[in-house]
């Protein structure tokens, strides 16, 4: 069975972790009241931070895990917000390896497999966070790979990061239906061939139209 969104050639449906499994707010929002009124501003700093490491280690040829990229962009935000008590340092790092997954995402899953697709994570997440991720949410029994860039040792939207799919799997990129929050995760999924899905939660405007999604969407709920 297809949809106007998943292709009746899909066999795979891969989802970026961060930002579209996992609410990578959710780490600070459950520390508010420790923060303070700068709370909102201080996750946007932590998360901008962590994804600009990223885009600047891959253009100069150079990697680090992603943990250790979201320990020093936690530290850049701290800096940033000297009024935040340092102390809940710990805290916040502890609660990123627990993330929140958003309500849809369990259901979603579920429905995807019993259409008869396989389903998965390709992520910069580092292998060790992402298992925590999955095992927090309960989801491991609702995804067949799980799929860490620091396989390729480069983040996305490197070719090779997305390459690493049809390694793991049996199938080709027309096959693979992609779906990330990130419009340049979305780009760089459309460059290397993958049918991409937007999961516009915010309703942001577009961009990299030369790179466009095959669908967008508001909840990970209207894939199924």
């Amino acid at each position: 069975m297809s949809s106007p969104i998943i292709p009746a050639r899909a066999k795979t449906v891969i989802f970026d972790a961060y930002g579209t499994l996992f609410d990578v707010h959710s780490a600070v929002a459950r520390h508010t009241a420790e923060i303070g009124p700068d709370a909102g501003r201080f996750s946007e700093v932590w998360r901008a931070k962590q994804l600009e490491y990223s885009w600047v280690l891959s253009l100069a040829g150079r990697y680090e895990p992603f943990w250790t990229l979201t320990e020093k962009a936690l530290d850049y935000a701290f800096a940033r917000f000297p009024d935040v008590d340092t102390s809940i340092r710990p805290l916040l790092l502890e609660a990123y390896r627990s993330l929140d997954a958003y309500p849809e995402v369990r259901e979603t899953l579920r429905a995807l497999k019993q259409r008869g697709l396989t389903t998965g994570i390709l992520s910069n997440g580092d292998p060790a966070m992402l298992n925590a991720a999955v095992e927090s949410a309960g989801l491991a029994d609702d995804l067949d790979v799980i799929l860490s860039v620091d396989a390729a040792q480069v983040f996305k939207t490197d070719p090779h990061t997305y390459e690493l799919v049809l390694r793991a799997l049996p199938v080709t990129a027309s096959e693979v239906v992609f779906v990330s929050s990130n419009r340049w995760d979305i780009a760089g999924a459309a460059a290397f061939g993958f049918t991409p899905v937007w999961v516009n939660r915010l309703g942001l405007p577009d961009e990299y139209l030369e790179l466009a999604p095959s669908a967008v969407i508001g909840s990970l709920g209207e894939l199924d």
